[in-house]
């Protein structure tokens, strides 16, 4: 059983910081992608960043480009999402998923976990 636990969201004000985690149970954790992505009430779940197996390779929504990083420790069975500089339209709730490849779409992505809300204020 693939299990995705997100933690670390929050209410922050603009301009501050978070750092996302996402502990997967997964036995081969070291063959998947990791991505995370998020959904604001009324709109449609939206790519945020993802990093390839080894952590070599990562892409960002132009919108996130700049601010966050996306990082994974394989030993640990944990990718994270450090968000600096927050905005209020970063208010979302953040999903991570793991797929077999780097892609933006989120029907490429097996597995998802259940969510951790960030909440920017102004």
């Amino acid at each position: 059983q693939v299990q995705l636990v997100e933690s670390g969201g929050g209410l922050v004000q603009a301009g501050e910081s978070l750092r996302l985690s996402c502990a997967a149970s997964i036995r081969t954790f070291s063959n998947y992608a990791m991505g995370w992505f998020r959904q604001a009430p009324g709109k449609e779940r939206e790519f945020v960043a993802a990093v390839s197996w080894s952590g070599g390779s990562t892409r960002y929504a132009d919108s996130v480009k700049g601010r966050f990083t996306i990082s994974r420790d394989n030993a640990k069975n944990t990718v994270y999402l450090e968000m600096n500089s927050l905005k209020p339209e970063d208010t979302a709730v953040y999903y991570c998923a793991a797929g077999r490849i780097v892609v933006t779409t989120t029907n490429l992505y097996d597995y998802w976990g259940q969510g951790t809300q960030v909440t920017v204020s102004s």
